[in-house]
């Protein structure tokens, strides 16, 4: 095993699942979810049963020893009133702290708290996702109160004129997370999104959302996170890993470290596996291996731009099955132009030591695509093992080391 998946895999095989309490509260005898979690949160957690059947629910806020089990053939569907989900709570928008709207289901300074089940949380995303364009005012707001250093507590949002999608399920500030076996739809955006917190398993879960922006799940400088078993289906990236975005995400400084995605099946949305673009507070020790990739635009992305900052490193991808993508297999850029905002500077994002080996694929229009920037070139890039069939086989700009062992890239006709 390499030095990076054994770094990594020491901290995620080291995390302790939430110890519930042994009480069991059937939600169904509450006149809401959220009063059955109220209840017994204030008797010292326990589970909260919701029982076969549709269930109507406004936001569901949760608190430390409390797993929300969602029974098989349970669907709680969330409505979609903005009313709902106010007042505004703490939240990271994007890479940018601000109060906004509350998610669907949101946790803040937790310990040993669950989500689990194989019922269904659905999200009425379409009556969201027309903000896509209506929110750009709010995002470019935003990020000028955060570029200017105003406080947090003055980032007013979760209005209509500020209209900003909540993420579907955030936990912000928790230890101790568990994420299992739910299938989780049609979220406003990005599904599931941890930020800030330590030791988090998310296991087994089903995300079907193709919206836009509407990533599966999103480690936001978070420590110890275990990704594994997951299939999904998503209008953007299956797995974002993130960590601030520009002058917020400096000042926040928390990259997200130690992050392990396995046996995971991503079919749908831009990227299979994404770092990026927000990496500006850092990301480092990410283990991805034994995941299967189709039928999206790319199968790993590592992606920043200028002005981001930050830096990307010790990132080990592995036993990758990449197929039938539109664009290049493997893109690793410092070119990305996707970004809500324009960011106020040109600072550049670091990226070194990464290694992809035993990756195998067909049915690209590129296998691999490498671009640094000419002021910081991408740095110790390592192919072991790598056999893939494409349009194109490489590009490559502004790279420093770049090591190949056992490379076969065939080109086909496209």
């Amino acid at each position: 095993m390499s030095d990076i998946a054994s770094i990594v895999r020491s901290h995620t095989m080291a995390i302790r699942e939430p110890d519930i309490p042994e009480r069991r509260v059937v939600a169904s005898l509450y006149p809401t979810i959220q009063d059955a979690v109220d209840y017994c949160a204030g008797h010292g957690g326990g589970t909260v049963v919701v029982p076969e059947g549709s269930w109507h629910s406004g936001p569901i806020h949760l608190s430390s020893n409390i797993n929300l089990h969602v029974e098989s053939g349970a669907t709680i569907e969330f409505t979609s009133k903005r009313e709902a989900y106010l007042p505004t709570v703490f939240t990271r928008w994007e890479g940018t702290e601000c109060y906004n709207y509350s998610p669907l289901i949101y946790a803040k300074d937790c310990h040993d708290v669950a989500i689990t089940g194989d019922g269904t949380l659905k999200g009425n995303g379409m009556d969201w996702w027309d903000w896509k364009t209506d929110q750009i005012g709010g995002a470019n707001r935003l990020y000028d109160l955060a570029a200017n250093g105003t406080p947090v507590e003055q980032r007013k949002f979760g209005t209509e004129k500020d209209a900003l999608r909540p993420s579907f399920v955030q936990f912000v500030n928790c230890s101790n997370a568990l994420i299992e076996n739910v299938a989780i739809e049609e979220g406003p955006m990005w599904t599931i999104h941890p930020v800030y917190c330590e030791d988090v398993i998310i296991r087994g879960v089903r995300v079907e959302s193709i919206g836009p922006n509407v990533d599966g799940c999103n480690p936001d400088s978070c420590r110890n996170v275990l990704i594994e078993g997951c299939r999904f289906n998503t209008g953007d990236d299956c797995v974002e890993i993130d960590s601030g975005l520009n002058e917020d995400g400096w000042r926040v400084n928390r990259p997200c470290e130690n992050i392990e995605i396995s046996h995971c099946t991503m079919i749908g949305g831009h990227a299979a596996i994404a770092i990026g673009s927000m990496v500006s507070g850092g990301v480092r020790n990410v283990y991805a291996h034994d995941c299967t990739m189709a039928a999206v635009e790319r199968g790993v992305h590592i992606k920043s731009m200028r002005g981001r900052g930050g830096f990307v490193e010790d990132v080990l991808l592995e036993n990758l099955t990449i197929k039938a993508v539109r664009h290049e297999a493997i893109r690793f850029s410092m070119f990305y132009q996707m970004s809500t905002v324009t960011p106020k500077t040109t600072t550049p994002t670091k990226l070194r030591r990464v290694t992809l080996r035993h990756i195998t694929g067909s049915g690209a229009a590129a296998a691999l695509e490498f671009a640094g920037l000419p002021e910081e070139p991408l740095r110790d890039i390592t192919l072991d093992s790598v056999y893939m069939t494409a349009g194109e086989s490489i590009r490559s700009s502004d790279v420093l080391g770049l090591y190949m062992r056992d490379v076969q890239l065939t080109s086909e006709a496209q």
